[in-house]
Formats: C-alpha cells, structure tokens, sequence
C-alpha cells in the first residue's frame, strides 16, 4: 500500500514538473488581451478589415511560436524571450492600426 501511495505521488510530483515547464500564463493573458483590443478595435471601427486580417495572423504566428516552443515540453527563457518580444511587436501594431488615419466606414 506505501509503494502504491508513494508511486501515485511520484507520478503527480512529476506530471506537475512537466506542465509547470510547459505553462505559459503570462503569455497566455497577454495574447488573450491582444486579441481583444483587435476585437475592440474592429467593433468601434477604429480597425479596418485588413488591418484587422494582419493583426490576427500575427496572432496566429504568435501561437504558432508558442506550440513549437512547447513541442519538446520546456519553454526554455530563450524561447519565451522570443514569444514576448513577437508580443511587444504585435502590441505595438496593435497601437499603431488602432490610431492611423484609416477608418472603417461602415462599422457594422
């Protein structure tokens, strides 16, 4: 019964140590955020169509960047360095269609 608990903890110990390698949460809010701020911004009109096309395949090059990184089970600190820099580039993308001279005109 002790061998049984102790490997039944083992296996947990372990499964946790993997997801934990794996785990991205600060990512994962950043790009949920991102993606809100694209849906805002294409509700309000501040965002064309295209604007909003190229925003959100950087989001999916984001994502993709993301699940290759996972791929071996450790986000090494160079891989999740990479990820928040193609953020910060995205952010700033973001700010910059949100606030160009371009407006949709029909915001329906």
């Amino acid at each position: 019964m002790k061998k049984l608990i102790a490997i039944g903890l083992m296996v947990i110990t372990a499964s946790s140590l993997i997801f934990a390698q794996t785990a991205t949460p600060g990512i994962d809010k950043a790009q949920k955020h991102q993606r809100a701020r694209i849906h805002q911004g294409v509700k309000s009109g501040g965002l064309t169509k295209h604007e909003a096309r190229q925003l959100n395949k950087q989001q999916i090059h984001i994502q993709r960047e993301k699940r290759i990184a996972k791929t071996d089970g450790v986000v090494t600190s160079r891989e999740r360095n990479h990820i928040k820099h193609e953020q910060k580039r995205a952010n700033k993308n973001i700010s910059v269609k949100k606030h160009n001279r371009f407006e949709r005109r029909n915001k329906s």
